[in-house]
């Protein structure tokens, strides 16, 4: 990682090993893989993170899990407003006195809110962001993001760490056989691309895993309808495409559709073959298809 890719140090005093160990430590934490938790304890990571999602001055951004404060530090040397979305009580009560001690120009940048991202909505928070800055909890990320970017048609760009094998699915083009629902489903909001791989060694306590940065670009212009009921239809046919993926198509669509031959007439009209798999239809033919309900 050269110095261009790591944003200048401001006024936080970011977290290293040992001060995370040790607000762990005074707040009687011990992270549990049933929150995922994980934390981040490198200050050029989560400079690169915040680098990557490309936030500004102007932009609110929502973090999910902030934890200990990592990441959070971070972004308030870049941005104005921070609202943290945190489950667990300890963290969220103590996130605005790390803040405080270690940035106390900042703090006043800081808002918590202490609920889970699973079941957050718009009314919930305090304003409305215009970006996702994250690193999701392993055991609910592709949930949680997609939960977000339903909830919150203002976020214009996501950027969150996520297991490697997970980026690799969010960003993975048709065709190949890592592409699926996460992949579909991320497409049906922007646009997907990796951003970059985050190392084991980051991390207390260090994973089994490595982990990878996805970035989302909402589209300007969604080419489709977003609303709810729009979403729920173009899901439903993801899900049914992908929970049989060896079968062709109108084998697998014949529960949704009603039957077989419903299925392949509906196939047609979309302008797809009956005998094709899943794994070849881009986010549009999944939309059209289900608008041909």
């Amino acid at each position: 990682m050269s110095a261009a890719d790591v944003t200048p140090r401001g006024k936080a005093a970011l977290l290293g090993p040992a001060e995370v160990r040790g607000l762990a430590a005074n707040l009687g934490i011990r992270p549990t893989k049933q929150l995922g938790q994980n934390f981040v304890h490198d200050a050029n990571t989560v400079r690169r993170i915040v680098s990557a999602a490309g936030v500004s001055a102007d932009d609110v951004v929502v973090e999910v899990g902030p934890g200990l404060g990592s990441l959070t530090l971070a972004l308030l040397d870049v941005v104005d407003r921070v609202i943290a979305v945190e489950i667990d009580p300890v963290l969220a009560q103590h996130l605005p006195a790390t803040v405080e001690q270690r940035a106390p120009e900042l703090s006043d940048r800081l808002t918590v809110v202490e609920t889970d991202a699973m079941r957050v909505q718009s009314v919930d928070l305090p304003a409305a962001p215009t970006a996702l800055v994250a690193n999701l909890p392993y055991n609910v990320a592709v949930p949680v993001l997609l939960n977000m970017l339903a909830e919150f048609p203002t976020i214009r760009t996501a950027l969150v760490m996520v297991q490697a094998e997970v980026a690799e699915r969010l960003a993975a083009p048709p065709g190949g056989r890592i592409y699926g629902v996460p992949s579909v489903k991320a497409r049906f909001f922007g646009t997907v691309r990796r951003a970059g791989s985050v190392g084991r060694s980051v991390f207390w306590p260090v994973p089994q895993v490595e982990s990878g940065l996805v970035r989302i670009d909402r589209y300007a212009e969604s080419p489709w309808p977003t609303d709810e009921a729009s979403r729920r239809r173009v899901f439903a046919v993801v899900d049914a495409a992908f929970a049989q993926r060896r079968k062709t198509l109108r084998a697998a669509l014949a529960g949704w559709a009603g039957s077989p031959v419903e299925a392949e007439r509906r196939l047609v009209a979309a302008g797809i073959d009956p005998s094709a798999r899943g794994e070849t239809l881009d986010a549009a033919a999944f939309v059209q298809l289900a608008a041909g309900e």
